[in-house]
């Protein structure tokens, strides 16, 4: 399994940068990089999307362009093949940055994009972790960020959540600031316990850092620092 975990984000990096070496946008990269592991079954987003407590999966994405701090999410949406792709609708197509539930796929209905039957997201293994397991076996968000060759930065987030989480419980990830964040100077994409990024804002702390004149390596390693004893365990990119 983790060849072919490694095999899935080789195709998704190669992905991405045929983009960016095309002189296409990063925002553009980043979300066919997301895609393709939305598609993959061995990660947690998408295709492979953990339980729920309920034994349904509940998914959230975000992106956001670091130039014109644009930024679009969904949240706790069922039918989306590709959340990213929705993410970056409702930035593109609508006057708001967060759609959840119904609200979400309704949006995603009169966009025309391909709502599937929940079935697509069945896994009897990543079932089998919510009955035995009980969230002792975690499987990480999925984030990208690139740089194109105008010099604009982008990131973008995607995940299934947390195994045996409660219905309707949200993380990071579709929060801007939190699990997703991009401007001039830095593009951030998390992965840990959500509800610990959202309490730190941990995407933005390290944008704050960057302002205040530390190094890069150093704010990233400061901000893991502020969220474990939260309980944040986790990585950014």
């Amino acid at each position: 399994k983790q060849k072919a975990i490694q095999e899935g984000l080789k195709q998704a990096l190669a992905t991405g940068y045929s983009i960016l070496e095309s002189g296409g946008s990063s925002l553009d990269a980043i979300e066919a990089a997301i895609m393709i592991l939305e598609d993959n079954i061995n990660f947690n987003a998408g295709k492979g999307s953990v339980y729920n407590s309920a034994e349904k999966q509940e998914m959230d994405a975000s992106i956001m362009v670091g130039d014109s701090q644009q930024a679009g999410a969904v949240a706790s949406v069922s039918r989306i093949k590709n959340p990213i792709k929705l993410a970056r609708y409702v930035m593109e197509n609508t006057k708001h940055v967060m759609m959840v539930g119904e609200g979400a796929e309704k949006i995603a209905k009169e966009g025309g994009f391909e709502l599937v039957n929940p079935d697509y997201f069945a896994s009897i293994e990543n079932l089998e972790r919510l009955k035995v397991t009980q969230e002792k076996e975690k499987l990480g968000t999925v984030g990208a960020v690139a740089l194109d060759q105008s010099g604009t930065i982008s990131a973008g987030t995607s995940t299934g959540g947390m195994t045996n989480k409660k219905p309707g419980r949200i993380g990071d990830s579709p929060i801007i600031g939190a699990g997703t964040w991009a401007d001039s100077t830095v593009a951030v994409s998390c992965t840990g316990v959500g509800e610990a990024y959202i309490r730190t804002c941990a995407a933005h702390e390290i944008s704050t850092r960057l302002r205040l004149g530390q190094d890069l390596k150093v704010a990233c390693a400061e901000m893991l620092d502020m969220v474990a004893p939260l309980g944040g365990r986790g990585g950014v990119i």
